[in-house]
């Protein structure tokens, strides 16, 4: 952990140092502590974009990688993520409706850029909330768990379709911002947005790590979880509304970012060689945080004007560490 909080601190670094303009490091150092005055133009490009952008990459590398955690302890699926609930879907046909909805009546929002940027937040969160309400109401009707697993899937599905029907009847300058959107940045974040996000983060974050014995007692079986006094429904409603929190505030922000939730989770497993999620909720959070602000740099391309898409390089990074999940489970299972 000590090995994962100094690479974090390097990596951070590093993601303000490097970008599409070079500036000088004695000038960012100076920058930062405002000890001296250095070009406008710089100060604005260190505080305003790439500052904000390396914290975003920090909050939501932590926030993803604890909601994936719970999800696949609550689901018991190794494959189970942050998005699996249909929660981001959710988050997508909000900010659907709002970019591109709009212009079906020949309304458009790019003339009011104030208007624009809080609806789209507002949107997606009214779009996870409406996903949200309705698992909570599955949890309370149905008994099996799994069963809301798989109820979150469809949801996913039928949004994605409802999605697609809006995307057929939009105009392309509005389809263009959806689809760029879906792609993922930490780029657009403000620092006023960092603000305001911080506080429900780590609110979050410490209510998920108070959940560690509940999640740990949750592993042993429902039924041995009940007899040890533990309220099977409302940890699970504790646990859903966690992600709900943490995703539905990542992805309103910054868009839907894939694979983190799913595979850092699996990387915190493989090097504690527990399941003690008092050890590996703190180690996820340390992960998470690496493994995004090291996508991030690698999107920037630095001394290059082109910017990759995060969601391009964390499924990069991602998809091959899943494949060999998959590949390394079946031979321990073959062997068994």
């Amino acid at each position: 952990m000590l090995l994962l909080i100094a690479s974090a601190l390097v990596l951070f670094l590093l993601d303000i140092f490097l970008g599409s303009i070079q500036i000088p490091f004695k000038s960012i150092f100076n920058i930062l502590a405002q000890t001296s005055s250095e070009k406008e133009s710089w100060e604005i490009i260190v505080l305003n974009n790439r500052l904000p952008k390396a914290l975003a990459a920090v909050l939501c590398g932590a926030a993803l990688s604890v909601s994936g955690l719970q999800m696949q302890t609550l689901f018991r699926n190794p494959l189970a993520g942050p998005y699996i609930l249909g929660i981001s879907s959710g988050s997508g046909l909000g900010v659907a409706i709002f970019v591109m909805g709009f212009s079906m009546f020949g309304i458009s929002l790019n003339s009011f850029p104030f208007l624009y940027q809080y609806g789209l937040i507002f949107f997606s969160f009214l779009g996870s909330l409406m996903v949200l309400l309705l698992l909570l109401g599955a949890i309370y009707r149905l008994k099996d768990i799994m069963t809301v697993l798989i109820l979150g899937i469809m949801l996913g599905s039928i949004i994605t379709a409802l999605i697609s029907v809006i995307q057929y009847f939009s105009f392309d300058s509005q389809l263009k911002s959806f689809i760029m959107w879906t792609m993922g940045s930490l780029s657009g974040i403000s620092n006023q947005q960092i603000i305001m996000i911080t506080p429900i983060l780590l609110f979050t974050l410490l209510w998920s790590f108070l959940l560690s014995k509940q999640l740990n007692l949750y592993l042993l079986g429902e039924d041995y979880a009940k007899t040890m006094g533990l309220n099977v429904k409302r940890f699970q409603l504790q646990t859903i509304l966690i992600t709900a929190i943490l995703t539905g505030v990542v992805t309103a922000y910054c868009g839907p970012i894939g694979f983190i939730g799913i595979v850092v989770p699996h990387l915190a497993r493989m090097l504690s060689k527990t399941s003690n999620h008092q050890i590996l909720t703190p180690l996820s959070i340390l992960l998470g945080i690496n493994v995004l602000l090291f996508a991030d740099i690698v999107s920037v391309l630095p001394n290059n004007e082109t910017v990759l898409p995060i969601n391009s390089i964390s499924s990069f990074i991602g998809i091959p560490i899943i494949i060999w999940i998959i590949f390394k489970n079946k031979r321990i299972t073959n062997v068994g």
